[in-house]
């Protein structure tokens, strides 16, 4: 009876250690926490990827040259959140041989400044004549890609005395909100897909000298270890690619009409079991 016992307590000891082995298998993703886009593709994945496919996630909130820093040194194992091949040029020529790019998940990307419909401006040369901007482009973390070409656009654009102003994504859309609502001239940096665009008729000013480029991709970059230590993962990641800005939209909505982003997540996930079962086939 004693070695039964033993041998009972042993067998729960091993399956504790299995048990406890499986729970261990962990990956780590990198977005920036003031990009709504960023959010809602990375909370998405997280919640497939701990359902799906068995691994815990951790979430890691970053500056835009961090996240793909984490990456590249292996630090982060993934980040969902790379504009390409214009916006986050720099960060990619940088990195390129220290990463893998697992492709888009979302297409028809972009970035610019961005006015309400009531204001006369058309082009970004015009704000060089259009005193009522005060001479300030409201903006959004420094570092960003949408910022640094920002600041070329300015001396492309002879913009002469034009403040750009660093501040966050929800820091540029209150005062985005605050402007329209007084029916005020106010000009942003921007990029779809976002939310703001469901909320006001917003629309890009022309960009004649393409210094924002065309339409862009965002894409999914994992470290060089990532295929080793989370071979499923990596497949995943090569799969998951958002059908639509309508498709994305609907978390990203969910999320500033005040839900959590994981509870955000997780209903979209429930209500979209054929989407998951896209990205997740063998």
């Amino acid at each position: 009876m004693k070695m039964r016992r033993l041998l009972g307590a042993g067998t729960a000891l091993i399956l504790a250690m299995g048990t406890s082995l499986a729970m261990a298998k962990e990956v780590s993703i990198g977005y920036v926490d003031g990009w709504s886009d960023s959010v809602a593709t990375t909370h998405v994945a997280a919640e497939v990827i701990k359902q799906k496919l068995g691994y815990d996630v951790k979430l890691m909130p970053v500056a835009t040259g961090i996240m793909w820093q984490g990456v590249a040194t292996g630090k982060l194992d993934a980040m969902l959140s790379a504009w390409l091949p214009v916006t986050h040029g720099e960060y990619w020529a940088k990195n390129k041989d220290n990463v893998v790019d697992y492709g888009p998940n979302f297409k028809d990307a972009r970035i610019g400044l961005i006015v309400p419909e009531y204001v006369k401006a058309q082009s970004i040369a015009d704000l060089g004549s259009d005193a009522g901007f005060k001479k300030k482009i409201v903006g959004i973390d420094a570092g960003s890609g949408v910022m640094l070409k920002t600041d070329q656009a300015i001396k492309d654009y002879d913009l002469a005395g034009y403040k750009l102003q660093a501040s966050s994504g929800a820091a540029m859309t209150s005062e985005l909100g605050r402007a329209y609502a007084k029916q005020q001239p106010i000009v942003v940096t921007g990029w779809v897909p976002h939310w703001m665009f469901a909320k006001w008729k917003l629309r890009f000013l022309e960009d004649p000298k393409g210094v924002y480029g065309a339409a862009e991709t965002v894409n999914s970059i994992g470290s060089k270890e990532l295929d080793t230590k989370a071979p499923e993962v990596a497949a995943f990641l090569k799969k998951f690619s958002w059908q639509s800005k309508d498709e994305i939209g609907e978390v990203m909505l969910a999320i500033q009409e005040g839900a959590k982003p994981d509870a955000a997540a997780k209903e979209w996930v429930a209500k979209h079991p054929e989407r998951v079962a896209e990205w997740t086939a063998k």
